[in-house]
């Protein structure tokens, strides 16, 4: 596999692609990928999310079941190449200090991956966080005065 490359550090989308990177590695049983130099990002050995940061800027690649067609009414967004925009997949482009709009990305993401993830692994995102067990403290009873006499 090959390394994928790389924007210039310090622009736009060096920035916003470190921030979608993490947001998606943020979802349960997620791990990243490089084949043919671009970032993948699955799940259960399949991908949800294609991130290519180079230097022609950021381009983001998720499969859009419910929402593909108003993403594509976007003008950054166009169906993904290689066949995939026939199965709903959208890629949204972006220049070297364009700023992206995070939260639609974000919300694509998270879309993306309850379509691929199992239903185990949606699941777990649905599902309110764990209270920590409260603590069992002991009480303190009074201490008498010992009857020594």
């Amino acid at each position: 596999m090959s390394t994928p490359s790389r924007p210039v550090s310090g622009s736009a989308a060096a920035k916003y692609d470190r921030v979608l990177q993490q947001f998606a590695l943020g979802f349960p049983a997620a791990v990243e990928e490089a084949p043919w130099g671009h970032r993948a990002i699955k799940v259960r050995s399949k991908t949800f999310v294609f991130l290519v940061a180079d230097a022609e800027g950021l381009s983001v690649s998720v499969k859009l079941p419910h929402s593909a067609a108003e993403a594509l009414t976007a003008p950054f967004c166009e169906p993904t190449g290689y066949g995939l925009g026939r199965s709903g997949w959208v890629t949204a482009r972006f220049g070297m200090h364009e700023t992206p709009p995070v939260e639609d990305l974000r919300a694509w993401i998270d879309e993306s991956y309850r379509t691929i993830a199992s239903k185990r692994q949606v699941k777990l995102l649905d599902e309110p966080e764990p209270k920590p067990a409260a603590r069992k403290t002991r009480r303190k009873t009074a201490t008498r005065p010992s009857r020594k006499a």
